[in-house]
């Protein structure tokens, strides 16, 4: 089981590095912070650090909802049109590997269920 991302900066053409992002699991009374990671130099983050207990790399992501927060405008600065991008997304089957790449730029951004 995994779940990984990749930021790139499609205006610039190439990944965004050092870019916070955390991972919320939804639960009974809302979005719950379970792990955040900071993208590599790939723009990829491939482990999460786990927020207390409620993140289990060996067990985790199990099936729900999930939402990762990019915090698209400290590296967008200024030009930040989207200074958070909010991608909510469903995990249904455990034992699979979850990639959300997110495509960004100034005005606009895309995210898409990769492999």
């Amino acid at each position: 089981m995994s779940l990984s991302t990749h930021v790139l900066d499609t205006a610039a053409g190439r990944p965004v590095k050092d870019l916070f992002v955390r991972l919320s699991r939804r639960a009974a009374h809302g979005f719950v912070p379970v792990a955040e990671g900071r993208t590599d130099g790939d723009g990829r983050i491939r482990e999460w650090t786990p927020l207390g207990r409620e993140w289990d790399p060996a067990e985790d992501p199990r099936p729900g909802a999930y939402r990762l927060v990019f915090d698209t405008g400290a590296y967008l600065g200024d030009e930040a049109f989207f200074p958070e991008v909010s991608v909510v997304f469903a995990i249904r089957e455990a034992g699979e590997h979850y990639h959300v790449p997110l495509l960004l730029s100034p005005f606009a951004y895309s995210t898409y269920r990769g492999s």
